[in-house]
């Protein structure tokens, strides 16, 4: 793992729509582990959001995707199935940069969002389930309100024309992953989030669905 994905390190995949708490909750396993396991959570908005942050382009990138990514965090943008390379880019270099292991367990949260990127995931990652954090419209504008996640203090993507357009592309592009990895035979844990609940309580709440399985 240390220099490629190719022997397809064990994943579960974390999806929900925006201000569900997926940040908070993946640090949360990261913390806790999963089966006994080192959990490494994979943000990907957060790994996007370094990228776009530098100055110039950091080690490996060329100019123009540096724009490209501060033009999707801009506009609230999928990278399509054409920019798969630069996912795999920054997912790599993740990776390297927090030693993972083989053994390890990889939360991914943000990545794969839609079914072009799933299909090109396959190659790369085992996901052996799905988490989904099933938060309702207006619990996600409670929760973003109150910063309940507490994750949302330096986020400029939280206006309320985006948050909706956000909302949409979850309902058409990501919801989507759920019915294709269940149809892969995958665990799916549905777990339901409110405009109260902390990552603590979401992580108690897995841990009953997922019990003692094997990761």
């Amino acid at each position: 793992m240390a220099k490629s994905l190719h022997e397809r390190p064990a994943s579960f995949l974390l999806i929900g729509p925006t201000g569900a708490g997926k940040t908070p909750f993946g640090d949360c396993l990261e913390k806790k582990g999963l089966g006994g396991k080192r959990c490494i959570h994979f943000d990907f908005g957060r790994q996007l959001r370094i990228v776009a942050g530098s100055d110039l382009p950091p080690a490996g990138f060329h100019r123009e995707e540096h724009s490209f990514i501060m033009k999707v965090l801009t506009h609230g943008l999928l990278l399509e199935n054409e920019h798969f390379h630069i996912a795999l880019k920054i997912l790599e270099a993740f990776a390297r940069s927090r030693g993972f292991r083989q053994e390890d367990v990889m939360v991914l949260n943000g990545l794969p969002r839609h079914l072009g990127q799933a299909e090109d995931m396959d190659d790369h990652v085992d996901i052996r389930g799905l988490i989904v954090l099933d938060c309702t419209p207006e619990d996600v504008h409670r929760r973003l309100r109150r910063n309940t996640g507490g994750d949302r203090t330096e986020r400029d993507d939280d206006g309320v024309e985006l948050v909706m357009k956000k909302l949409e592309i979850f309902r058409g592009r990501t919801e989507p992953l759920i019915e294709y990895y269940a149809g892969a035979g995958k665990s799916i844990f549905r777990v339901k989030v409110g405009a109260f609940s902390t990552a603590e309580e979401v992580y108690r709440d897995f841990l009953l669905m997922f019990g003692s399985g094997d990761v």
